[in-house]
């Protein structure tokens, strides 16, 4: 009688989700247009673009009259990375013909405002289990190392090195020099900002609004630095200290 086989060792594990996504929001069915504008986009902020995975935002377009097929080909053909669409009326048997995922947007949204229910309630557990939290690093961050604060801000006691990468759900606080990219806000948080000893940036960007270094006005660049974004002028970069 042969024995029973050996156990193959487990060949992967699933850890949960962990994913930084950049959201693209369409708000035309015109391709060309479309795909061109992308084009440009990537010009302006290669490093932080190419290569990134996307989810296509459809809220604010007929998703029946999109070419899901064509734009998730050009797009790939531009070396940008779309993964999934949320929103809109698209079918998932559409998303999935043109090898995209779809993100549950209405679910997401009903958790986001049970979640916000809860933390109006004052004295409950899940209004202080809710509480963001704050990574601090303690050691610069170097060329080629990228760290995400999950759900929380960022603190980072010291410099972030030219090439390093940095993001948060909420705010980020440098004290030291910004020289790498800095990302804040990048789950959509609007009210996240980015606080710098020194702003040598090559891109700083706050729920999704970047802004690349070419652009930065002169009188901010090497000074203490706040990022936040302003509902009427969009991103808004100020010096803040003795010059």
């Amino acid at each position: 009688m042969a024995g029973t086989p050996p156990a193959s060792p487990a060949a992967f594990e699933l850890k949960g989700r962990m994913a930084t996504l950049t959201v693209v929001r369409v708000l035309t069915p015109d391709m060309d247009l479309l795909i061109h504008q992308l084009g440009e986009k990537l010009q302006e902020a290669p490093r932080l673009l190419r290569g990134a995975p996307m989810a296509l935002d459809l809220e604010g377009v007929d998703g029946d009259g999109l070419d899901l097929h064509r734009l998730s080909e050009e797009m790939r053909a531009l070396g940008l990375v779309p993964v999934a669409v949320r929103g809109g009326s698209v079918a998932p048997e559409r998303a999935r013909a043109a090898g995209l995922g779809v993100l549950p947007a209405e679910e997401e949204r009903e958790a986001a405002q049970q979640t916000t229910e809860s933390q109006r309630k004052p004295g409950t557990a899940a209004q202080h289990a809710s509480l963001p939290a704050t990574r601090v690093l303690e050691a610069p961050v170097r060329s080629g190392q990228q760290v995400y604060a999950r759900g929380g801000s960022l603190v980072v006691l010291g410099a972030v090195g030219l090439g390093a990468e940095i993001l948060a759900d909420g705010d980020i606080h440098i004290y030291g020099a910004l020289r790498g990219r800095a990302l804040a806000g990048v789950q959509g948080n609007a009210e996240a900002g980015i606080f710098c000893l020194g702003l040598e940036a090559e891109l700083v960007s706050v729920a999704g609004e970047y802004q690349v270094n070419e652009r930065f006005s002169a009188d901010v660049l090497g000074r203490p630095a706040r990022v936040h974004l302003d509902e009427e002028a969009g991103l808004r970069i100020e010096a803040f200290g003795k010059p």
